[in-house]
């Protein structure tokens, strides 16, 4: 049944871009695995580990898109989620290590061994097993999500102040996590993960695997999203980013569906960031930066926002030229994203995917209004007659 309404909640577009996804998670893995490094067609493991780094950045484009596009809530703590999912996903890892870490210690990771910390901490607990981290991965962030909104939509926070609180929350937890008493590494965080799932994280198998695990996670987390916006809920959704007092008017609890829209996307950040950990070997609590926050709102509005699609290609674009400008001019990168940002604002305010998709409509409309064409058999006589 909800595989149903799923599928009919797709239009060509979203349909398109979920199988290219599916693709994709079949297609790179097999050209990495399958074929040698002499082979054209052989995709190297470094390439194949910096493109999933880019699907999850992706992914937390869609969850922002999600609540800035078609709520109107301009989230600038997204980046925290994201966080908080890489470090339930971190956790695990570590627990893995077991006796193989520095110090040997079968229960404590290297880093409390170092602080001389004497037996895990109670929030540790669990984290042994895969199954507990993914529930965490979803709970801790949803939960976050759910008690920062239920205050601040109740109150009918909106605009700027909202925005405005949002990286204030972000960067609390990055000062938080930054002590080493909180007992998740400090500013050093967690690294030199060893194996998940039993598998060898460096092995090239394995990285295979989180690749596609990551094109698959993204376009199902896709189709959710296409199914919330295309639904009568998204209708009203889109009632309360463009006029929500009328919508409160009309007899609409306006919190509930803010509420709702904000931790399903804190549940999408959240796990964009457990498939991120991983696949780049490290969490420390530079992820909770509000920059990172700001960079994913100029991911989104360059792939265009409020259209799904534009903030996974915006997502690809910006992080692909960051990873080709810093390697050839690092000092100039925040300038070039300022200006990128600053050019998109004024010359592509609905993003790349937004002006072509309004492109195109109106060329549909043109040709459909335009007048017919001159029939051969009722001009054309006409003027040989009077000639």
């Amino acid at each position: 049944m909800i595989t149903a309404f799923l599928l009919r909640s797709l239009d060509r577009k979203i349909s398109i871009a979920i199988a290219l996804l599916l693709v994709v998670a079949i297609l790179v893995p097999v050209l990495n695995l399958a074929t040698g490094p002499t082979n054209p067609l052989h995709i190297p493991t470094y390439i194949m580990a910096l493109f999933g780094k880019y699907l999850t950045y992706a992914l937390l484009a869609l969850a922002l898109d999600l609540v800035w596009g078609f709520c109107g809530i301009l989230s600038l703590g997204h980046g925290a989620f994201f966080a908080l999912g890489g470090y339930a996903m971190g956790m695990y890892l570590m627990r893995q290590i077991g006796s193989r870490g520095v110090y040997g210690d079968p229960i404590l990771p290297d880093f409390m061994v170092f602080l001389n910390w004497k037996e895990l901490p109670w929030f540790w607990y669990g984290f042994d097993h895969f199954w507990f981290a993914a529930l965490m991965v979803l709970l801790v962030p949803g939960l976050l999500a759910f008690v920062f909104g239920w205050f601040a939509f109740r109150s009918r926070v909106n605009g700027v102040y909202l925005s405005i609180i949002t990286q204030a929350m972000t960067y609390a937890l990055l000062l938080a996590f930054f002590r080493n008493d909180m007992g998740f590494g400090g500013n050093n965080g967690m690294t030199d993960f060893k194996d998940i799932l039993g598998f060898n994280i460096q092995a090239d198998g394995t990285r295979a695997s989180l690749f596609a695990a990551t094109a698959i996670f993204l376009a199902l987390s896709l189709m959710i999203a296409s199914a919330i916006v295309r639904s009568k809920f998204g209708k009203v959704l889109v009632g309360v980013r463009d006029a929500e007092s009328r919508t409160r008017f009309l007899g609409y609890r306006v919190e509930h569906f803010k509420l709702f829209t904000f931790v399903v996307s804190a549940m999408m950040a959240g796990i964009a960031g457990a498939l991120y950990v991983p696949q780049v070997g490290i969490i420390n609590p530079g992820e909770f930066a509000p920059a990172n926050s700001i960079e994913v709102v100029i991911w989104t509005a360059v792939g265009g926002r409020a259209t799904l699609i534009g903030p996974i290609i915006g997502a690809i674009l910006v992080n692909g030229g960051k990873t080709i400008f810093t390697g050839l001019f690092p000092e100039f990168w925040l300038f070039a994203l300022g200006g990128l940002f600053v050019a998109v604002t004024l010359f592509l305010p609905k993003g790349v995917v937004g002006t072509i998709s309004h492109y195109l409509g109106k060329r549909k409309v043109a040709s459909e209004t335009a007048p017919p064409a001159a029939q051969e058999d009722g001009i054309e006589p006409k003027i040989q007659a009077a000639e």
